[in-house]
């Protein structure tokens, strides 16, 4: 069990505008992709301004964010990483336990991944997220860089969803289906 100690709202700016494009997915009937909330205790609450300020976690969270998106299940965590290089200490194991399974019943596992000095939004699959996790088991980097990620899947901002994630889900799945397809056989 961890203890929360108020820090302001640390990653809220991603977390908003996430949950603004899947109220608009929503509305769109696009997706209905539903934000998971971390179970915890109130320890202490400010009664001034009645913010909890401190607590303990009931237990380990999952993933932030879990959905169905045009019958696809999917399930993400969004993460911010002020500089070009992304701890994997930021990803706990038992999350990349949960979305390996939740991959293994055929679902879409990811991170969106906001780079603040850059200002620019990503889409990290599960599968492209594995390498770097199983480079640090086998001892190598506890990290990645910015230069050596997958930059195929960029997340567009617009006035008409701030996060447009589900068109690099949907670049994602086309890639996925090109890679599974089998070679064409030689003509006899």
């Amino acid at each position: 069990m961890g203890t929360w100690k108020t820090r302001g709202l640390r990653g809220s700016g991603l977390e908003e505008l996430l949950n603004l494009s899947n109220e608009i997915y929503r509305n769109s009937h696009i997706a209905l992709i539903q934000k998971i909330p971390t179970p915890i205790t109130p320890m202490e609450i400010d009664r001034s301004s009645r913010h909890i300020t401190l607590a303990y976690f009931d237990k380990q969270s999952t993933v932030d964010y879990i959905g169905v998106v045009q019958s696809i299940p999917v399930c993400f965590d969004a993460k911010e990483c002020a500089s070009d290089c992304f701890p994997l200490a930021n990803i706990h194991a038992h999350q990349m336990q949960f979305m390996k399974e939740f991959e293994e019943q055929r679902g879409i596992a990811f991170l969106i991944i906001s780079f603040t000095k850059r200002d620019e939004l990503y889409f990290l699959p599960y599968r492209s997220l594995m390498r770097y996790w199983r480079r640090m088991e086998a001892g190598g980097r506890k990290s990645f860089t910015y230069d050596e990620m997958d930059r195929r899947f960029p997340i567009r901002r617009s006035r008409e969803v701030p996060a447009h994630y589900l068109e690099q889900l949907e670049a994602y799945l086309e890639l996925s289906e090109e890679l599974e397809q089998p070679d064409e056989l030689p003509a006899d």
